[in-house]
């Protein structure tokens, strides 16, 4: 509503002008005011370079702190924190050796044969393979039970639908648990086989303790140090082991087991991510527990959202990776190595060699756009610190050699023994955080305000509203000078002669005096318009 009391009466029948020095004389934006009000030329001139050159580093201070909140930047905090208890972890242990020899039948041989590179397609054993099993050609006594049973001139090879995967030859002919476990002790009380759930992984058949599955509860542990963790003694069988005659992904040159401390919400990638264990030494593994926090993207590059998989409910790297290369041998081999998840067939020996480790070897080190894993935005891993000593002792070889029903030198070639434990009862929070926030703009953007122009919010707000004054004022004027215009061409379009006779009638202005013939009667008390129409 345009304004007409007495108390804006002042406000709008001054011009712009007047408006203007008015906000200016209140205004409290320093330095503005001495810029038009009146004073010397050159003092104002002075001043309005000086308000200019504040306005000028204003906004390049501010527009820096615009940019470095585009940026997204980001700072790191660690913590230390204390527990009263821990979950101690999933701890995943696999041989170095895929399968036991001793344990192969014919059967076996014929069918993981080539995938083992015992021969080739027409199944004739290479001379290098003869060799290396020492046949006993040269009155030498079989090397290997492998050697006895390569003779295949009379046997007759089972149907091609009726031959093992490779999944039931690998839990049959891999390391059995309760062959290499010798001793167990957490946190002081016996434990066995039992405490450990079978899991197979690029390593064949390998064992997982305190992996809280088919309902087990999580073990607790509530005081670190030596003593509070797991201790066990293997057996890694070292004799047992395939014999080399050439290099392929199934052969090993090392002799040990494989190691991961992994939490139990994610799978293990031994192959990548293990640590190694060696015979003849006992490894003292001192864990701390690590909660680590990212931030997602713009901040981060972690994945916040839920995990897309149909085999784990938790996202993690290794899930991710494992949910990736399933299905990458799926489309491709239309079959699963052992350790993948799912419900397709198990690959034969014969896919293995000739369409999933190609594959799979491909996938893991040419194709980096394929398996594309983000980290997660909440993940907890374990800071490990390994040390050593030498078993067994002079004084102990002769002792766990009769303990064993071993020899001296088998006890110093095949024991280990891995103790693992939590350093200290806590844990290590590193978390990514947010190094700039749209609060903290608005206080550097406040604070250059008042230094640079004395400026603040509520001087913003004035601004706005003479504005408002100003606008509101032209509307106005605008709006009435139509209304004028649109008042007068309704009069002149609808009054009609009967209408302006029922207002003066031409009876009731008298008799008219006698003009000239060349000129209309005049009557001066009408208007011009009545005038024209008597």
């Amino acid at each position: 509503m345009c304004p007409g009391d007495a108390a804006s009466k002042q406000r709008t029948e001054g011009s712009l002008k007047e408006a203007g020095k008015l906000f200016l004389k209140h205004t409290t934006f320093h330095g503005l005011r001495h810029v038009f009000l009146s004073g010397s030329y050159p003092r104002r001139v002075a001043w309005l370079l000086a308000f200019l050159t504040a306005l000028a580093l204003l906004f390049t201070w501010s527009s820096n702190r615009v940019r470095y909140l585009l940026s997204s930047p980001v700072y790191t905090k660690a913590h230390m924190a204390y527990a009263k208890r821990l979950v101690f972890p999933s701890v995943t242990i696999c041989n170095q050796n895929i399968l036991l020899p001793r344990r192969m039948k014919k059967p076996d041989i014929f069918s993981a044969g080539r995938w083992l590179g015992l021969f080739g397609k027409n199944w004739q054993v290479s001379p290098a393979v003869r060799e290396a099993l020492g046949d006993g050609t040269n009155n030498e006594p079989p090397w290997s039970p492998l050697a006895r049973i390569l003779d295949f001139n009379h046997f007759l090879p089972p149907p091609r639908d009726s031959q093992p995967s490779m999944r039931q030859l690998l839990d049959r002919l891999g390391h059995q648990l309760e062959e290499m476990l010798l001793y167990c002790r957490f946190q002081g009380q016996l434990c066995g086989p039992r405490n450990f759930s079978t899991i197979f992984t690029r390593y064949g058949k390998c064992y997982t303790f305190n992996s809280g599955q088919d309902g087990r509860p999580l073990l607790i542990t509530m005081k670190g140090g030596m003593g509070n963790g797991l201790e066990l003694m293997l057996d890694i069988q070292q004799d047992e082991y395939l014999p080399v005659w050439g290099e392929t992904d199934e052969t090993s040159f090392e002799a040990g087991i494989k190691v991961q401390i992994h939490t139990q919400d994610e799978p293990p990638f031994i192959d990548q991510l293990g640590f190694g264990v060696a015979p003849g030494f006992q490894t003292f593994v001192s864990c701390q527990e690590q909660r680590l926090t990212y931030l997602p993207p713009p901040w981060g590059d972690c994945k916040a959202t839920a995990m897309d998989s149909d085999f784990f409910s938790t996202y993690s790297i290794t899930a991710c990776r494992i949910d990736c290369e399933t299905r990458y041998l799926v489309e491709n081999c239309n079959c699963r190595m052992v350790h993948m998840p799912g419900d397709a067939p198990y690959c034969t020996p014969e896919q293995y060699k000739e369409c999933a480790d190609p594959a799979l070897d491909f996938l893991v080190e040419r194709d980096n756009d394929y398996c594309v894993c983000e980290t997660p935005c909440n993940m907890t891993r374990y800071g490990k610190e390994l040390s050593f000593v030498k078993i067994p002792s002079k004084a102990s070889a002769k002792y766990l050699a009769k303990k064993f029903n071993k020899t001296e030198q088998y006890i110093a070639e095949n024991i280990l023994v891995l103790d693992i434990f939590f350093e200290a009862l806590n844990y290590e929070t590193i978390e990514q955080k947010k190094a700039y926030e749209l609060a903290g703009l608005l206080g550097d953007i406040g604070g250059q305000m008042g230094l640079f122009i004395g400026a603040s919010i509520l001087t913003i707000l004035e601004l706005f509203d003479y504005l408002y004054e100003v606008i509101k004022f032209k509307l106005c004027r605008c709006s009435k000078k139509k209304h004028q215009r649109s008042s007068n061409n309704e009069r002149g379009a609808v009054l009609s002669l009967d209408d302006v006779k029922r207002h003066a009638p031409c009876e009731n202005l008298g008799t008219p005096s006698t003009y000239p013939a060349n000129m209309l009667p005049h009557h001066p008390g009408q208007g011009n318009f009545e005038d024209f129409t008597c």
